[in-house]
């Protein structure tokens, strides 16, 4: 049976590749270069368009744990993410552009993967499919979604952070150290006074927007507020918020900043920073006139202003079962973002889950999820129980079937060691490289 994926993204790549590393031909559609969507710039798969972080490294933390479990199970997405990182304190920070080329190169020379470069609208007639376009779905194949699933889409939109040219920023006027860690140069801090955070606030919360007119009305995630967004809650929220000062001190003052501006390199070397937690739907006059405000960035050249795009996710509960199949349709699996996970390494985790179901499915066994204990399993978990109220989720350690905050280290040793038993189970039962008898060698 042909087996199509449709999204070259890290859901749909991770899904193409789970499902060729068990023995099966797979179809993977990317659209791009023909047609572009409004974030993306480049042909290349698994294009990261929004931030080129992944989260917490540290098992501590629920990001860190699920990219463990991914690395565990296995995962091309999480693999590749360290090949190529960079330096990014307690983060999984990476070079978006090696990270997306060496995907690609990866991808393409797969035998048992075929890329097709082609915009699909409708969903194919016959085989398998997994519907993994993410947040920003082509308008054709987002009305044929809404056919499917009896209802309409939630749309809302992800704000993008700026990109600064590195060598313009005034080096006198920041200093490096990640939060509690002063001899980091992992991020580029800049500080302000509190006369100039209070010059920079009122700046930025009368500033002119781009407006969104049908779109006004959208909801925005809780984890990715516009900054303006943000301080319009009030006036201390952003020192809080993405400018808090907690745990860092100016080593060109010795006194701690009353507020501070964290920039991440975006590349090796960096030549291009990112204003850390900066997205926005200022206009792009207003962008350059508020953030030059900030001491160290008023020479600043913006490489890419902050801008809002579409997101779009179906409310997975009713219509997604256990095993991410469309409701009342055998052969239509959905994966990533699309079905209502946030964040990079969740909507990966969902292509995963996607790839291993459908191999379940050709193979005559019953997909059993990961256990509800386990970061990926409470994740599926999440999406598919009834909530009339469901909104995008990253994952979190309140997912997680019986979480202690008590007993952390305990919950994380668990979830470990229960994602390792049910790869051990998966393994068993599809096999890395073999399929009914077939054995197969990847070069």
């Amino acid at each position: 049976m042909d087996i199509r994926v449709i999204g070259g993204g890290l859901a749909g790549v991770e899904a193409a590749y789970q499902i060729a590393q068990r023995g099966r031909k797979v179809t993977l559609y990317e659209m791009r270069p023909h047609t572009f969507t409004p974030a993306h710039r480049t042909p290349f798969l698994s294009e990261l368009v929004c931030s080129n972080s992944l989260k917490s490294k540290e098992l501590s933390n629920a990001h860190g744990v699920l990219k463990e479990e991914m690395r565990l199970l296995g995962s091309i997405i999480v693999k590749t993410a360290e090949e190529t990182a960079i330096p990014g304190g307690k983060a999984l920070v990476v070079d978006r552009q090696r990270f997306s080329r060496i995907i690609t190169d990866k991808i393409e020379a797969h035998p048992l993967i075929q890329i097709s470069r082609e915009e699909v609208t409708q969903i194919p007639p016959d085989g398998i499919v997994i519907i993994a376009t993410g947040p920003l779905t082509s308008d054709g194949l987002a009305d044929t979604l809404r056919v499917l699933t009896g209802s309409s889409n939630f749309y809302f939109f992800d704000a993008i952070s700026p990109i600064i040219d590195g060598e313009t920023i005034d080096r006198g006027k920041a200093f490096f150290g990640a939060r509690y860690q002063d001899e980091s140069d992992d991020y580029l801090n800049c500080p302000l006074t509190r006369d100039e955070y209070e010059r920079f606030y009122e700046a930025l919360i009368t500033a002119e927007r781009v407006q969104l007119r049908e779109f006004e009305k959208t909801p925005y995630f809780e984890g990715c507020l516009p900054i303006e967004i943000m301080a319009e809650r009030g006036r201390q929220t952003l020192l809080y918020g993405p400018m808090k000062p907690v745990g860092l001190m100016d080593s060109t003052t010795g006194a701690k900043p009353y507020a501070v501006i964290q920039l991440r390199r975006e590349d090796t070397f960096g030549t291009m920073y990112n204003m850390v937690g900066f997205q926005t739907k200022l206009t792009y006059t207003e962008q350059e006139r508020i953030f030059k405000l900030i001491p160290a960035l008023r020479n600043a050249v913006f490489l890419r202003y902050g801008s809002i795009h579409r997101n779009t996710y179906i409310n997975s509960p009713a219509v997604l079962t256990r095993d991410l199949r469309l409701s009342g349709n055998e052969r239509v699996f959905l994966a990533g973002q699309i079905t209502g996970v946030e964040g990079y390494i969740e909507s990966t985790a969902m292509g995963l889950l996607a790839g291993v179901s459908v191999c379940a499915s050709l193979e005559g066994h019953t997909f059993a999820p990961p256990p509800e204990d386990t970061c990926i399993g409470a994740l599926l978990n999440y999406i598919t129980t009834e909530n009339k109220h469901f909104q995008p989720m990253n994952v979190n350690f309140g997912l997680l079937k019986g979480y202690n905050k008590k007993h952390k280290d305990i919950v994380v040793k668990n979830a470990l060691s229960t994602i390792s038993a049910w790869k051990d189970n998966v393994d068993s039962a599809l096999p890395i490289g073999v399929t009914g008898g077939l054995v197969w060698i990847q070069k």
